[in-house]
C-alpha cells in the first residue's frame, strides 16, 4: 500500500476522505496540504507525510493509480508543486 494512504488510514481517515484528498492534490496541491494538516494527524506523523508529498510526486502518482483516479491530473499537480517550490 502507498505510504501516504497507509498513514492516512492509520489515523482513521475514511476511504472517501482519502479519495477526496488525492483528487484535491491533483487539482490544488497547496490547498490539499492545508486539508491534510486539518485531519488531526499528530505533528510528528504529519510533517514527514507532507514532506513525502512535496518531495516525491511519484508517491502521488502511485496513490492516484491505486485509488483509480485520473493520472493526467497528477502531471498538472506536479507542475503546480514545482512552481510553488520555486523551481
Amino acid at each position: 500500500m502507498n505510504p501516504i494512504i497507509s498513514t492516512l488510514k492509520e489515523h482513521n481517515v475514511s476511504d472517501e476522505q482519502i479519495a477526496s484528498i488525492f483528487q484535491e492534490l491533483t487539482e490544488n496541491p497547496l490547498q490539499a496540504m492545508t486539508t491534510i494538516s486539518q485531519l488531526g494527524i499528530p505533528q510528528e506523523k504529519l510533517q514527514p507525510l507532507i514532506m513525502s508529498v512535496m518531495a516525491n510526486p511519484g508517491l502521488i502518482q502511485q496513490a492516484v493509480e491505486e485509488l483509480g483516479l485520473d493520472f493526467s491530473k497528477v502531471e498538472a499537480a506536479k507542475q503546480k508543486l514545482d512552481q510553488a517550490k520555486g523551481n
